[in-house]
């Protein structure tokens, strides 16, 4: 479970980009609502210890329980259907003794080692792109995004076939197939936009269909568009250098003036480009850039396939996370709530993602020497 690593091949460098961004995310959440601040601090302690005990756990010791935790994630996206916590319109947290936990972002993590291991099991036996390997990858992945597209959890279920569709083409896909794929797929999206305007549709929820049609026709959707166009005027309000994390003598604020509801989740860009401004909000964005990078370098010097893909799995993670959450509050996307990595307010996000670091800090520590 544990080995001996020479302590000088520790990437200090990802420890303090992640560590950085969660203090970030800490005070702008302080300003955005100080009664979520005490719980977010509790929530880095444990992630900061959760990502260093991981990332001296050998994975190849985790890897070897990867069914037993794809039989976790399926029981826990189950069971939340059945004994979740209901809000807007949603099923997707449990709530114990006043802590909340939602099943679907822990999945992400489960399901990035479980893939990392099939896929490199079908690179050792060169069937990637063979009919068995993609049926069974379909097979594998259509149970756990079912039971997330039933919650309704589309954000993350979009994130999550992103994902797992870039560590398959990782793997070595084809580009025969990709192409088949994507014949028929942009067909196919132009059939489900058609689709979903249909009065008797049952692909989607109502809200879930007016957030898809108020993002291609913003002018006949107006109230929808209003949280993201509040966000929008939020970062705009934010000029070059911010207004600080301090509003006293600005009324105008929008976490004053409540423009933007769920600021400290879903929207907390626009409470960073309000902050610290353009100059700010890049540099935010930067950091990111580098956590993903530095995911990235980590797959590419490891010493297997199963760490390669572990890691590249968890560089797509935070990539797409990221553009996705800020893309909706820029209005680049349509409006659906996915949280910031490690800068939004969710213990159950924050923590995932620490266990994902955690995990791409110990492929490091034994990534191959040059």
């Amino acid at each position: 479970m544990f080995k001996k690593y020479n302590i000088k091949y520790y990437n200090f460098i990802l420890i303090f980009l992640v560590v950085a961004l969660m203090v970030t995310g800490v005070l702008v959440i302080n300003k955005v609502d100080d009664s979520f601040t005490t719980k977010q601090v509790v929530g880095i302690i444990i992630s900061i210890v959760i990502m260093i005990v991981l990332s001296f756990v050998d994975y190849h010791f985790i890897i070897k329980f990867y069914v037993p935790l794809y039989i976790v994630c399926i029981v826990l996206l189950a069971a939340v259907l059945v004994a979740g916590s209901s809000a807007n319109n949603a099923k997707r947290w449990f709530n114990i003794a006043g802590i909340t936990f939602q099943p679907s972002e822990l999945a992400k993590v489960l399901l990035i080692i479980f893939m990392s291991v099939y896929l490199s099991n079908l690179m050792d036996e060169e069937r990637v792109s063979t009919f068995k390997g993609i049926v069974g990858f379909g097979i594998l992945y259509v149970i756990p995004a079912a039971l997330i597209f039933k919650e309704p959890d589309l954000s993350t279920l979009i994130c999550l076939s992103l994902v797992l569709v870039s560590m398959y083409y990782i793997a070595g896909l084809s580009y025969k197939f990709i192409g088949t794929v994507l014949l028929i797929l942009i067909p196919l999206f132009s059939l489900f936009i058609w689709y979903i305007q249909q009065p008797d549709q049952k692909l989607l929820y109502e809200h879930q269909v007016t957030r898809i049609m108020s993002f291609i026709y913003p002018s006949e959707y107006g109230d929808a568009t209003q949280q993201a166009e509040n966000s929008v005027m939020a970062i705009g309000s934010g000029k070059l250098t911010g207004k600080g994390l301090s509003d006293d003598d600005d009324t105008s604020s929008t976490t004053d003036t409540n423009m933007v509801s769920e600021q400290q989740t879903d929207f907390i860009f626009s409470a960073v480009g309000e902050s610290f401004g353009f100059f700010g909000s890049v540099i935010i964005i930067g950091i990111i850039l580098l956590i993903v990078l530095q995911c990235i370098r980590v797959g590419r010097r490891a010493r297997d396939d199963v760490g390669m893909l572990l890691a590249t799995g968890t560089a797509c993670l935070f990539g797409y996370q990221s553009f996705i959450n800020i893309g909706v509050a820029t209005m680049l996307l349509p409006n659906t709530g996915i949280p910031l990595p490690f800068i939004s307010y969710g213990l159950s996000s924050l923590m995932s993602s620490a266990m994902g670091i955690g995990i791409v800090l110990n492929i490091s520590l034994q990534r191959r020497r040059y």
